[in-house]
């Protein structure tokens, strides 16, 4: 199909929210989206190296382009993401038929070639993600979701020693204030209903910027949006999460109750060796004061199972975290070490495969159980569901703390806010019906709650 486009992507919202902008930009250049890559005139990789699986997906999907390309040789096949560094020769030897390496949200080589392919007379203005502080602003989804994604700050100064970001993503620089206001705004005007702020670490949102604004400042401006019913962000670390931050969650009536809020391990030589720091009791005296300023907040976090050093009394102590915090939802990974960090360079991988099979899976274990019965708490209790779509015949949406639910409603309620009385609750998702219900026990539809 000529001047279509079709977009591979793996990893996280950063990912995602990335890969949304690089289709809104070459809707803008005329370009449609393909329902496969063998459809389409463009195809994009957008790829994820925080963890080898993540990696090894990518790199079999490319393989997989090797035939199209032979096929086709006109086709446009672009890599994209944190496989790509400055340095791009091994993956141009590796990959000969791909035929741009572009480094994260460094679209505007892309761009260039689809309007030189596609003989477009008049490109659209597209501002550069390499200027000034504009991170790949590019255009808008002209239809985003009911939820729709932020990028405000870019890179990390972190340093973590098994993270790879800073060294694909670069050194943190902060969109303005201002540029994210009009672009939350113009989502809005489009039909989105909440937005959710993007960063490597979000609380840090702001130290680069003149006058030096923080998350808190950035969250009361979103909040004064007319039509926008719900403020999210993710990810939080818990140094920069700071008193005002929290202070301001509490506060702001579109601020959603939830935290993400990474823990990475419940043993203090382990994150000091990951370079985290933060102790295990500064961390846990954190979320009490986060749970006292929020009530019904929900936290849920990062951990990963086997890092350099890890025996099995550190690996106990994390476990003994998980079950004395409780959080709402755990993500939990094996550690791979990767290439170029000081992690994979300098510390041992030493804790066998099947041994971090047997802590990944402990950890998952427990999690089902805690986030079982954190959830059947909420049965017979009204949540607001601002529902995102529906899905084998039953409506789904998530509440202000992040849960998913499911109900069943013959009503459109596609991007309302719906009152739902829990019914049912698992691990993964809860269920129930729309309030309230009459005295004989028939359905009757709920209003949606206003904007």
């Amino acid at each position: 199909m000529p001047n279509s486009y079709y977009i591979w992507t793996i990893g996280c919202q950063m990912n995602k929210a990335d890969s949304e902008r690089l289709g809104a930009s070459l809707d803008a250049l005329g370009y449609r989206p393909a329902s496969s890559p063998r459809e389409a005139s463009v195809v994009v990789v957008n790829s994820c190296v925080v963890r080898q699986q993540a990696e090894d997906k990518a790199a079999s999907f490319l393989d997989s382009m090797k035939s199209l390309k032979h096929r086709r040789a006109d086709t446009i096949i672009a890599l994209t993401g944190c496989m790509v560094d400055a340095r791009s020769q091994a993956l141009e030897r590796r990959f000969p038929h791909v035929d741009l390496f572009l480094r994260p949200q460094r679209f505007e080589p892309l761009l260039e070639l689809v309007q030189e392919r596609g003989c477009i007379v008049a490109p659209p203005r597209v501002p550069s993600a390499g200027s000034g502080r504009s991170l790949g602003m590019r255009a808008l989804p002209a239809h985003p979701g009911v939820s729709a994604y932020i990028p405000i700050n870019h890179g990390c100064d972190e340093m973590c020693t098994y993270c790879i970001i800073p060294f694909r993503r670069g050194r943190e620089v902060s969109r303005p204030l201002d540029e994210l206001v009009g672009e939350a705004s113009a989502l809005v005007a489009r039909g989105a209903r909440e937005v959710v702020l993007l960063g490597q670490i979000v609380d840090t949102w702001g130290h680069d910027l003149p006058g030096a604004p923080d998350l808190a400042d950035l969250l009361a401006a979103l909040d004064l949006i007319p039509g926008l019913h719900r403020i999210r962000f993710l990810t939080s670390h818990p140094r920069p999460l700071t008193p005002r931050i929290i202070e301001a969650i509490a506060r702001l009536p579109k601020v959603c109750e939830h935290i993400n809020l990474p823990v990475q391990a419940g043993d203090d030589e382990v994150l000091r060796r990951m370079r985290r720091t933060y102790t295990v009791a500064e961390y846990t005296d954190l979320v009490g004061r986060i749970r006292a300023a929020i009530p019904g907040v929900a936290i849920s976090t990062d951990v990963i199972v086997g890092f350099s050093g890890e025996d099995e009394v550190a690996f106990e102590r994390t476990i003994r975290l998980l079950e004395e915090v409780r959080f709402d939802v755990v993500h939990v990974a094996m550690y791979s070490p990767r290439p170029g960090t000081y992690a994979g360079r300098d510390l041992p991988d030493d804790v066998p495969p099947e041994e971090k099979k047997r802590r990944l899976h402990a950890v998952e274990q427990l999690q089902e159980r805690v986030s079982t019965e954190i959830n059947q708490r909420l049965s017979g209790q009204t949540v607001q569901v601002l529902v995102e779509g529906r899905k084998d015949g039953k409506w789904y949406g998530r509440t202000r703390t992040d849960k998913l639910v499911f109900f069943a409603d013959e009503a459109d309620r596609q991007g309302q806010a719906v009152e739902v009385i829990v019914e049912g609750a698992g691990p993964w998702s809860l269920r129930g019906t729309p309030a309230p219900l009459v005295a004989a026990g028939v359905l009757r539809s709920a209003a949606a709650c206003p904007p």
